[in-house]
């Protein structure tokens, strides 16, 4: 029966876009902003972009609310399109809404072509946290032009890290935060390091049954034996319609380090309908994965041939790719991980491990020296793993006060997340149905009650903050 029923919401599910997504409407405009907000030795600027719609605002409403996006790790229109709650509750709310782009990302280059020139490294060092809060701080000032307006944070994942601390640095400026999915504490000594791993290896043993997660651990031998001779490698270039060959030990480890990448970016965006965040895919791609590998498989070519029919939901749902990537980790993508890279040899450094008995993963450890040569080697930046912590707080958030921390606990990242309420100012709603920020995502006929009920609550806590103001 449950397998019957499982195969008839897999032919539904494979059916492209059987809800149209809204496409929302902005001016996209641009703010200079100082390169250095922190020193007196450079008056150079350059300008940011952000997104601009007052169609919902009340013109006799002499106090009406803004609510800012603060942007994350990608062109600034891509979260827009993606953060449909924050739309919603604006037409509610009759508010501004702004969704500001993050300095060295999209189109606000403070070097332009020329920002990640690798020989001159020194362009980097405006690169931080800090002076991206900044510019965001300036901007609403700008905005809201002398006036005392209410002004609300939103931002997921990255973004909402970032409107987290934006609330804390700037109580004066942002009278509260929704942060959905932001992994605050997915710092060094705050959180295992394996702990994405964990949950991402749940989402799949549970998505069809625990052969799936059984398969894919099985899978790394699998890989490395066929790779053993030049025959296999040209055998798992095939059969995975790799762009390009593998020729060696370097590109077999980069294919396999991809695979970890698709396996958590399937678990984020495991979302009850059809989606485009990451890539083309249909409802609940896990299940539509793991479809392929719920049996497990008596021999490495048929292992390995599943597996490639697998990946296929991930890199090629629509059928128009023509081959995997598998050394462009940006391709396709409206994020930018080169930018992110940068950001993870600096700041935000997230420690991960994993281990092969106990997740589908691969064992790995977490190696701090290595991490910080590879950094230096890359970008000539040292990371700093305990900046964050210093600056924000890590686990001490007492003294915090207006932010929402929303978690799916389908979401990996919910392992870093803030589950318990440090005060009665701050608030903790758990979604146990919900993927990655699924509830700042535009409303659908599919959301699980579970997300329906979070941002019910979501709204009336901000609306009560707009009140109080």
């Amino acid at each position: 029966m449950f397998a019957v029923l499982c195969g008839a919401l897999l032919m539904l599910a494979f059916e492209p876009g059987a809800i149209a997504e809204q496409k929302f409407q902005y001016a996209i405009k641009e703010f200079s902003v100082p390169l250095d907000h922190f020193s007196f030795l450079s008056n150079e600027s350059f300008n940011i972009r952000y997104l601009y719609n007052d169609s919902y605002v009340d013109k006799a409403n002499t106090q009406s609310p803004i609510f800012f996006y603060t942007g994350n790790e990608g062109d600034i229109e891509w979260f827009a399109q993606n953060s449909g709650f924050v739309w919603e509750l604006a037409a509610k709310q009759r508010a501004l809404v702004v969704f500001a782009e993050h300095r060295y990302y999209g189109k606000s280059l403070p070097f332009g072509g020329d920002t990640f020139n690798t020989s001159k490294p020194e362009h980097l060092a405006y690169f931080t946290v800090e002076q991206t809060l900044e510019d965001y701080a300036l901007l609403i000032t700008f905005l809201r032009n002398g006036q005392q307006l209410p002004v609300v944070a939103f931002g997921g994942s990255y973004g909402g890290m970032l409107a987290a601390w934006f609330r804390m640095k700037y109580p004066h400026i942002v009278i509260g935060a929704l942060a959905a999915s932001a992994p605050i504490l997915q710092f060094p000594g705050l959180t295992p390091c394996d702990i994405f791993e964990k949950i991402t290896t749940s989402v799949f043993e549970t998505a069809y049954n625990a052969n799936c997660s059984a398969n894919i651990g099985k899978s790394w031998k699998a890989f490395e034996s066929l790779a053993a001779t030049d025959a296999g490698k040209k055998r798992l270039g095939d059969m995975f319609h790799l762009c390009d060959p593998i020729k060696n030990g370097d590109d077999l480890n980069k294919f396999m380090d991809y695979l970890e990448d698709v396996y958590g970016n399937l678990a984020m965006v495991n979302y009850p309908y059809n989606s485009s965040f990451l890539a083309p895919l249909p409802a609940y791609p896990v299940r539509q994965f793991c479809y392929y590998l719920k049996d497990l498989q008596p021999n490495d070519t048929e292992l390995l041939a599943s597996m490639a029919s697998a990946l296929a939901v991930y890199t090629n749902y629509t059928g128009a790719s023509k081959c995997v990537d598998y050394k462009d980790s940006n391709s396709g993508a409206n994020y930018d991980s080169y930018g992110w890279d940068i950001q993870t040899c600096n700041q935000m450094v997230m420690p991960f491990c994993a281990n092969n008995s106990d997740t589908m993963y691969r064992t790995s450890t977490w190696d701090l020296k290595k991490y910080t040569e590879k950094c230096y080697t890359k970008f000539h930046l040292t990371p700093k793993p305990y900046d964050i912590l210093l600056r924000y707080g890590g686990r001490n958030l007492e003294a915090a006060s207006n932010i929402i921390f929303s978690n799916g606990l389908l979401d990996p990242w919910s392992g870093g997340g803030v589950l318990r309420a440090p005060n009665n100012q701050v608030h903790v709603i758990i979604l146990p149905e919900g993927a990655h920020h699924l509830d700042l995502r535009q409303s659908h006929p599919s959301d699980p009650a579970s997300v329906m009920d979070a941002r019910k609550k979501e709204a009336a806590i901000i609306q009560q903050w707009i009140q109080d103001f």
